[in-house]
């Protein structure tokens, strides 16, 4: 019956499978013809001997086509069943079917109800998928959570343990790890926190006005910048519309993607472009696999190859494009020139503020200076939680 892939699966049933004979009346065509289900009677030998149109259209045949032909699956009288169709065009479609026997001009025939259930099938698939993809991330969390208060845990005893005898400056050298240690923790919990937020829809503030030179300087100074400097371009006049800790998450968050997975130079590009205030991030790394880049921005999202040192959870990227998109913009990854990765922020700008191109370098962006900044900052080295 027609070129479509089929495949029927019996439903578990709590009772001993058995044929029910409903009536033993002729069933009416005329009230099986205008059920809203698709109807079909088929005899013994799987011939469908009536049909009605709403099951030619569920079935994708036409429907002088669908009396004289073969079913093509087993159904049992009183046992439900799922059939599953792959259509012409390759889209998938998943029938509900409930059965009972009857007579049909004197001869026993299994009367099946048809129920276009593709959507629920489809609905559950994605529950199941993000059950399994949350369960999935928890591990990792804990895990993620466990190691690091385990080496805190280290550290502090090494430091409270009055028979090791150290300089002034390795103690200072341990304090600093856990501070880091703990930073990382907090970055962890931050980003839990805002994907908590985000799920809960919670209502958004209005955009303000931000400098973006701004908040890239004050995240810098947060995170560091890793192995060598990281140079950045920005216009100390271009200013975005968008909630200032939103765009402060979504920096820290490229910026923290950057400095685990890139090589040096580093370079941040923000500019005005069409109404627009786009930041680039570029780096000289490894790039991303091609067949990663569409689970890149997917919540709970791993590249496959991700080691220990770029241990993580997969929801900076996620955050980033969700608040991008939640105050009217956009993000997104493009490879960048000769090798490397280019991930860019796009933000609606302030209106009426005039941005300017001014020209000019700078030695330090936190001066603030005029015209175009070109700055350079070096900090210490550190291994970050990827996106």
């Amino acid at each position: 019956m027609g070129d479509h892939t089929r495949r029927t699966r019996q439903r578990p049933h709590n009772h001993p499978l058995r044929s029910k004979v409903c009536s033993t009346d002729n069933p009416s065509p005329a009230i099986l013809a205008a059920s809203a289900d698709g109807v079909v009677a088929i005899d013994g030998s799987g011939t469908i001997r009536f049909g009605n149109q709403a099951a030619a259209d569920l079935l994708a045949v036409p429907a002088s086509e669908l009396v004289g032909s073969d079913l093509g699956f087993e159904l049992v009288a009183g046992r439900p069943a799922e059939i599953e169709l792959t259509l012409a065009g390759g889209d998938q479609r998943v029938l509900d079917v409930r059965t009972s026997a009857t007579k049909l001009d004197g001869e026993l025939v299994t009367i099946a109800a048809l129920r276009d259930v593709t959507q629920r099938k489809q609905s559950e698939r994605m529950l199941e998928a993000a059950l399994r993809q949350q369960n999935a991330a928890l591990a990792i969390t804990a895990h993620e959570l466990h190691s690091r208060l385990a080496a805190i845990e280290v550290l502090a005893h090494v430091l409270a343990d009055e028979q090791v005898t150290m300089r002034f400056a390795e103690r200072a050298k341990i304090a600093g790890r856990i501070r880091e240690l703990a930073g990382r923790m907090q970055m962890l919990m931050r980003r839990l926190l805002k994907s908590a937020q985000i799920e809960s829809d919670s209502s958004r503030t209005e955009p303000e006005h931000v400098p973006v030179l701004e908040v890239i300087v004050d995240q810098l100074a947060i995170v560091g910048a890793g192995s060598g400097r990281v140079s950045v371009r920005c216009s100390p006049a271009l200013t975005a519309a968008v909630d200032r800790s939103e765009l402060t998450m979504m920096l820290t968050n490229y910026l923290e993607n950057a400095l685990t997975h890139a090589m040096p130079p580093i370079e941040i590009l923000a500019d005005e472009q069409d109404e627009w205030a786009v930041i680039q991030v570029t780096d000289q790394g490894p790039g991303v696999p091609h067949s990663f880049e569409p689970q890149l921005f997917e919540r709970f999202a791993r590249a496959p190859e991700a080691g220990r040192k770029a241990a993580g959870i997969g929801l900076g990227l996620w955050i980033v494009r969700t608040l991008a998109r939640a105050n009217g913009g956009d993000a997104w990854y493009e490879p960048a020139e000769g090798g490397g990765s280019r991930f860019v922020l796009r933000i609606p700008a302030a209106p009426g503020v005039a941005t300017g191109n001014g020209g000019g370098d700078i030695d330090d962006a936190r001066s603030g200076g005029g015209g175009s900044a070109g700055a350079c900052l070096s900090a210490r080295d550190s291994d970050r939680d990827p996106a």
